[in-house]
């Protein structure tokens, strides 16, 4: 593969069969790795990848220190939850937050709080409970405590794209180093800061990034972080364009989870069957994008899982326009646009207001492109997301090429160029951009890309 992200040879590459039948998902999330230590609790709570579990190997001080109730209420809204009785769960959860005096239960019930919220796209309401986790973690005066919130913190800003923010925590997080949590939790933070440096389009912070996370998850032999990381790897490699490591880290994502996921949520599948069908259809091969997509559908509603589900129907949406099945297309970027709104995905949104561009120039409705793109540029602007804006200029380019207007064409082409370089997106080796068309690429140590000849 490449000598920067050199986990994963040419040779673990899964067969054609295997690959049909895995990978994709919504969650560019860092579902995090929060456990609970020593909160005095008998089986002590614990979200390991966003998926909410029992962790038996806390002491057995909880029913000396008098707070059965609290622990049995807080499992019961578990049991809720894993039987997908959502709402009921946030009502048992609440009530144990209204009521309980112990500074440590609540701390427990914040995480359950925030983890389904963060399942659901409630991202305000996540943000909400991770700012009381917070104030509730300085109140136990514990380390421990405090760099999990701040975890939860850097997460719930990344949920809702404000990505300096996300960064901020992440550092503040890493500043934590000496507690007990700090190389379990030291992955995900990495994971949370490269999905919003990928965010910022910083794309060699990003990956510097994701490979620290990759480290963190086999040192620790965590599988579900390794599931999350090759996820976002595939985002990342989408992105910039290598379609070939695009589809392999979902892939290897998908192999993670047919291995070692027997006991795993479902959402780990969901996960990397989302991220192949967006690679499978950047290559073409659009009837195994719609299968991947299709299946990773079918446990977004299975589940409720609102931010999947946007995101399928935007994959859906997109490999009908691929197909030139632009009616068909149309209704799937609405219902993936109304979600985005709903939830707070202003990234996902400049991706549907993209799409819908692209329908729009397919028919030759250039005014109405336009409209869409205005739209968009002003989300990029203010997300920061440079490589939305390069691609915007790049479709402006070609409308204003075709409507012959050439102050408006030279106008896009510079400011193009200027994305081009503020991302560095330019080969090491012969000079070319990076990200123009599908290419192998490999990374230098210093994180900077050159095509494979």
């Amino acid at each position: 593969m490449g000598s920067r992200t050199g986990y994963y040879s040419k040779g673990s590459w899964l067969p054609l069969a295997l690959q049909t039948i895995c990978c994709e998902t919504a969650w560019l999330e860092t579902g995090t790795w929060k456990h609970l230590q020593d909160c005095g609790y008998g089986e002590t709570l614990v979200t390991k990848g966003g998926e909410l579990v029992k962790d038996p190997s806390v002491g057995k001080e909880y029913e000396e220190m008098g707070q059965d109730q609290t622990k049995q209420q807080i499992e019961k809204g578990l049991q809720l939850y894993q039987s997908n009785q959502t709402e009921k769960a946030l009502q048992v959860w609440m009530r144990v937050l209204e009521k309980t005096m112990d500074p440590a239960g609540r701390f427990r019930v914040l995480g359950c709080l925030i983890t389904a919220h963060s399942e659901m796209g409630r991202y305000k309401d996540m943000l909400k409970f991770a700012v009381v986790q917070i104030d509730t973690a300085r109140e136990l005066e514990d380390p421990d405590y405090l760099m999990e919130s701040y975890l939860n913190l850097a997460r719930s800003n990344e949920k809702l794209c404000e990505f300096q923010k996300t960064i901020s925590y992440c550092k503040t997080c890493l500043n934590m180093q000496g507690t007990t949590v700090s190389l379990q939790l030291n992955g995900q933070v990495s994971l949370s800061m490269g999905n919003a440096f990928l965010g910022l389009s910083i794309f060699q912070k990003a990956l510097e990034c994701f490979e620290k996370a990759l480290r963190y998850a086999h040192n620790n032999d965590d599988k579900m972080l390794e599931c999350r990381v090759c996820c976002s790897l595939g985002s990342f490699y989408t992105q910039i364009k290598d379609y070939e490591k695009a589809l392999f880290f979902p892939c290897k994502a998908a192999e993670l989870v047919n291995d070692y996921g027997k006991g795993w949520s479902l959402k780990y599948r969901a996960m990397s069957q989302y991220h192949m069908a967006v690679a499978y259809r950047k290559l073409g091969h659009l009837a195994d994008a719609m299968e991947c997509c299709e299946e990773s559908m079918k446990i977004a509603l299975q589940h409720g899982d609102r931010p999947l589900q946007a995101l399928c129907l935007l994959c859906f949406a997109d490999i009908h326009r691929s197909r030139a099945d632009i009616q068909t297309a149309f209704p799937r970027y609405d219902s993936s646009m109304s979600i985005m709104t709903e939830i707070g995905n202003r990234l996902g949104q400049i991706q549907v207001l993209l799409g819908v561009a692209k329908c729009w120039v397919i028919q030759k409705e250039l005014d109405k492109a336009l409209e869409g793109i205005e739209k968009a540029e002003e989300l990029a602007e203010g997300l920061g997301n440079k490589l939305g804006l390069l691609k915007l200029h790049c479709l402006c380019e070609g409308i204003y090429r075709t409507k012959g207007q050439q102050r408006e064409l030279r106008d896009h082409v510079v400011k193009f160029h200027e994305c081009v370089e503020e991302m560095e997106l330019y080969c090491g080796m012969c000079g070319e951009s990076i990200g123009e068309k599908n290419s192998q690429l490999q990374a230098l140590p210093c994180s900077h890309f050159f095509h494979l000849k």
